[in-house]
């Protein structure tokens, strides 16, 4: 445990409203690639207009789905690891208020966290756009598998969408209005394994920061927040959330 975990920790502890941004960092430690990191993040090899775009959905379910189902297929079985686990604690102890995501995974409310925003949506559940019957991420997967031409199918045959927010969609209006009010209100924004580089949501820190709030950054990559940032932890995510919270605990 260093300076850095108790300098932290007792900013946990001193602050009113405490609210974490997680990116998809958090969830490599689970098996999940990130986006950007390079060889092994998810748009390393493909462009990601190419494979992910809402048009692309559109024109071309079959070469959509191509590329999603495997990324379906990446998510099974994926469990929480201990950086879930810290903030679903955090939570547990009334020191966090929230978890705005970026993450589509899941991990959070699967690791106990119970107020998560999913700023991008969810695998959990897919919908038909046409009649507006919406579909369990098992029954996804089973329908998916079924298709001659592996696209996942409506009852009124239609091709399926995952409830992501995919390239050229924009974000849930409800779900980003919470996240703001969230961040104009926090005294504290954990911003966790997210690269801060992707809008509207890496402007959220920037709403904590102009509402007089402070921003605590825990990630490998340099993001344009870390001049701004009150700390800056760069190890392993789930070693310094692990440490963070047995820090929070040890003064409680």
């Amino acid at each position: 445990m260093s300076a850095v975990h108790d300098r932290l920790a007792e900013l946990i502890r001193s602050a009113g409203s405490v609210v974490a941004l997680t990116g998809a960092g958090i969830s490599v430690p689970s098996g999940i690639p990130d986006f950007r990191s390079p060889g092994t993040g998810l748009w390393a090899n493909v462009d990601p207009m190419e494979v992910a775009h809402i048009s692309v959905w559109r024109r071309d379910p079959e070469r959509f789905w191509g590329f999603y189902g495997q990324r379906f297929a990446a998510l099974e079985g994926k469990r929480p690891n201990g950086a879930h686990r810290a903030l679903a604690a955090l939570e547990a102890a009334g020191r966090l208020d929230a978890v705005i995501t970026q993450n589509i995974d899941g991990l959070h409310a699967a690791a106990g966290s119970h107020d998560v925003i999913e700023v991008h949506g969810s695998i959990a559940t897919a919908s038909c756009l046409a009649c507006g019957r919406q579909y369990s991420l098992d029954d996804t997967r089973a329908r998916l598998a079924a298709d001659a031409d592996g696209v996942p199918r409506c009852d009124c045959a239609q091709p399926l969408k995952p409830d992501v927010v995919l390239f050229g969609e924009l974000l849930d209006e409800a779900a980003m209005t919470r996240a703001s009010e969230l961040a104009s209100g926090a005294d504290l924004m954990l911003c966790i394994g997210s690269s801060l580089e992707v809008y509207p949501v890496a402007g959220l820190p920037e709403l904590t920061l102009e509402a007089g709030g402070r921003i605590a950054i825990v990630t490998q990559s340099a993001t344009r927040y870390d001049h701004y940032a009150i700390a800056r932890l760069s190890g392993d995510v789930e070693e310094d959330l692990e440490a963070l919270v047995a820090a929070v605990e040890l003064r409680h």
